[in-house]
């Protein structure tokens, strides 16, 4: 596997590769295979050549918890960025940076990105996941998605995508990757879009440090119209944002603040902030997350859902 791997052109092929580097939770053991395609074409054919055998593919690791003891099979990466800007019109590689997205569409005058600022990963990540941030979506921009289905390059529209809050299409058929996404966006003031965006990254920065390894927010907040009469009721209005309960309003109650598990930690401002502190593991990790969510469960009735990834065990 590993020399027909080499053999296609534009793949970068390493062996025993730690996962720890590739996830912002700075976790993880090594993949037996990591490979790195810089075109459309490379990423086709090493996921051709991969049927049958344990792989993965990843993005840019910002929400991905990895096991200890690494991945036994290839972990593919789609490394080819590209925007190209018509007017409102916007297409994007899914390899490329979501804050590289976030400056470009700024910087032309294109309103639509600006409240994503500092949200970490890649574009295809974004669009798997349904990113958004201040009550936006990256769905509400989406025009088209290209991707592979395992057998051919399609084209599908923004219906057929199937978004829903922190959903997609694509997270629930794992066999069809993202390759380009066109997002249509609203003109708008370059230097007010700017300044919007500034103020969102510090905001942003003071929560979750840049130097922190962790995964942003670990649980989906709820949709205050899908919860029970029962749990509706105990929850203040003041909370409520945009129709959504952030899931650290039930997280704080239930006592999660402050959490520790060897060199994880839940933070002391933050319910639905886990890090690694130092020298943390994925079980420690796998085992917060189980304790926050059965404290909820046992405290209010709900089972919180993660926003994160897992990779391996």
């Amino acid at each position: 596997m590993l020399a027909r791997l080499a053999a296609i052109p534009n793949l970068q092929v390493l062996e025993d590769v730690p996962l720890s580097r590739y996830s912002r939770f700075a976790i993880g053991g090594p993949a037996r295979v990591l490979a790195d395609a810089s075109t459309e074409t490379a990423l086709i054919a090493a996921l051709v050549e991969l049927r049958g055998c344990p792989h993965a593919l990843i993005g840019g690791g910002s929400n991905l918890i990895a096991d200890d003891a690494g991945f036994p099979g290839a972990v593919l990466r789609y490394v080819e960025s590209g925007i190209e800007i018509d007017s409102s019109m916007v297409r994007v590689r899914a390899g490329t940076v979501l804050q590289d997205l976030v400056n470009t569409t700024v910087a032309a005058g294109l309103k639509g990105l600006e409240t994503m600022t500092g949200i970490p990963g890649w574009v295809g990540g974004a669009i798997y996941g349904n990113a958004g941030a201040y009550g936006r979506s990256i769905h509400e921009l989406v025009e088209s998605v290209r991707f592979f289905d395992g057998e051919q390059v399609r084209e599908i529209g923004n219906a057929e995508c199937e978004f829903r809050y922190r959903e997609s299409v694509f997270k629930r058929r794992k066999d069809w990757i993202v390759l380009e996404c066109s997002l249509k966006l609203a003109p708008g003031d370059a230097t007010e879009l700017g300044a919007t965006a500034d103020g969102i990254l510090k905001i942003r920065n003071e929560k979750y440090p840049p130097t922190m390894r962790c995964a942003g927010s670990i649980f989906k907040n709820l949709i205050l119209a899908e919860l029970s009469e029962s749990v509706r009721a105990q929850v203040p209005e003041r909370v409520i944002r945009e129709g959504k309960v952030p899931s650290a309003y039930f997280l704080e109650v239930a006592g999660a603040k402050g959490i520790v598990n060897g060199g994880i930690r839940v933070a002391d401002y933050h319910a639905n902030l886990i890090y690694n502190s130092d020298g943390g593991t994925s079980r420690q990790v796998r085992e917060v997350i189980e304790m926050l969510k059965q404290r909820v469960e046992d405290r209010f009735g709900l089972r919180l859902e993660e926003e994160v990834q897992y990779l391996g065990g």
